[in-house]
């Protein structure tokens, strides 16, 4: 272990000396990290990214696309021929045919090269042709991200936190009674270990169904080809201590060989190699859900922001070595679900959790920043005659009938504390509002020549992920 670490950190070392003499000779790399927590819409956001990058003509916030820097944008091959391919191009035909459908969610890592030709600006304008900008976008689950979390507990410390959890969340009480009847001292029983393994990852499935962001560990929920496999076959028990060839012992050595085999190497081999990152949060769907799962999204969006600041975990400061990513975009999506007038109400709130998150976590270093954005507008805004006046609501395609509605989702308060305060406290509803949500279906869409994917603020995103190196 010891010879593995100090040939990892000489490996690094390295690599990092080779990065550095070769830059000034090659082109720029931005490596632009996209997850997302519980439906946030990654897929979605990086189609129209990279729809939008090639097709510059709804960019006007992206200061390289409005004053024409850049000059092309066209795919490469990736750099990793290990990482699959995103699947933008069938992506992008899900989304723009005559009946367009929501593609498919992120289930593993994928990478795209997008290469940009630009005009570089300042003193260089006038002495030099465009340079060739290079964006690799890093496209994974957001629970890979959460479970860095585990790397710095041992299996009591993390078995507690998922107890103490589970107890007010969907299926959690179900599986903390099946434990209590369950002696971890006893002989290992692999039947056993597996109805309790399979207990815990119904109940990780129910919370995020119901809205919950902290549902780790991550390849629970997408295993991939490590389903029935003996690093995914283990849960939380109670106590501290096991003896030897007990059902305790033998689900510790297995939770440390998942963070040894399983989430060491994904943080080792992609997320240390990150400049950018964007967060997509689906602020609507945790209100909606209730303050419980609000406040979960609280304490899930301080764990993403300690991923970025190693602190006091050896493995985190040894793979970083001196590399912090640059900067971090939280964004709540689907904005195109409110009226612009409840835009302002939808970022102060994930701005206020942006800032307690910040907080918890002692963050410092990158630059963050919060807003809301749709990646790809589904609706059309509205102002109807009501009871009560006149009523500002957007109007879409249902997914479910596939009619025309319109909605309004409830008022936000313009106090993002009338909702983080209720769900700190633990309140099990909103006392004074009802939120609503709606499931919209992509719309038809009639491009112009030169055309993206309509959108929400996604080349603000754009400008502040990748507008200074452009």
């Amino acid at each position: 272990m010891v010879i593995a670490s100090i040939a990892d950190q000489i490996t690094r070392t390295v690599e990092g000396v080779s990065d550095t003499l070769t830059a000034p000779f090659s082109d720029p790399v931005i490596r632009l990290g996209v997850t997302g927590l519980s439906r946030a819409g990654k897929t979605v956001f990086i189609t129209s990214l990279v729809a939008n990058l090639m097709d510059r003509g709804r960019m006007p916030q992206l200061e390289a696309a409005a004053n024409g820097a850049i000059h092309t944008a066209y795919l490469q091959p990736q750099p990793d021929d290990t990482v699959p391919r995103f699947r933008y191009e069938a992506h992008l035909d899900s989304l723009t045919s005559a009946t367009p459908v929501w593609p498919g969610g992120t289930r593993h890592i994928s990478e795209l090269r997008l290469s940009l030709k630009v005009q570089p600006g300042g003193l260089l304008a006038g002495i030099t042709g465009p340079r060739t900008v290079h964006i690799d976008i890093v496209d994974y689950p957001g629970e890979w991200l959460l479970d860095l979390g585990l790397l710095d507990q041992s299996f009591a410390e993390w078995s507690q936190a998922a107890l103490d959890r589970a107890k007010g969340r969907p299926g959690g009480a179900d599986y903390v009674a099946l434990v209590a009847g369950v002696d971890p001292t006893v002989k290992l029983d692999e039947p056993e270990a597996q109805v309790l393994a399979e207990r815990f990852t119904a109940h990780l499935q129910e919370a995020r169904e119901a809205g919950f962001s902290d549902c780790s560990p991550g390849r629970f929920l997408l295993p991939g080809d490590l389903a029935g496999s003996p690093v995914l076959t283990f849960a939380p028990l109670p106590g501290a201590r096991y003896p030897r060839g007990s059902l305790g012992r033998e689900f510790e050595r297995r939770f440390d060989s998942y963070k040894r085999n399983i989430v060491q190497p994904f943080f080792r081999n992609h997320f240390a190699k990150i400049d950018r990152q964007i967060v997509l949060v689906d602020v609507l769907g945790a209100i909606h859900a209730g303050p419980a799962a609000l406040d979960d999204l609280r304490g899930a969006m301080a764990r993403i922001l300690g991923a970025f600041r190693p602190g006091r975990n050896a493995f985190l400061s040894r793979i970083f070595q001196g590399r912090r990513v640059e900067k971090i975009l939280f964004a709540a999506t689907k904005a195109d679900h409110l009226h612009h007038s409840q835009h302002p109400q939808l970022t102060a709130i994930v701005q206020a959790l942006l800032r307690e998150a910040k907080d918890r976590a002692d963050f410092a270093g990158a630059q963050t920043s919060a807003m809301s954005i749709a990646a790809l507008r589904t609706t059309v805004e509205e102002t109807v005659d009501h009871r009560d006046g006149p009523l500002d609501v957007v109007r879409g395609r249902l997914l479910d009938n596939d009619k025309q509605a319109a909605f309004y989702p409830g008022k936000l308060p313009d106090d993002p504390a009338h909702l983080l305060a209720p769900a700190r406290a633990g309140s099990e509803i909103w006392l004074d509002a009802d939120y609503s949500v709606m499931n919209f279906a992509p719309a038809a869409l009639i491009r112009r020549p030169g055309d993206g994917l309509p959108h929400i603020r996604l080349d603000k995103a754009a400008q502040f992920l990748l507008g200074d190196r452009l």
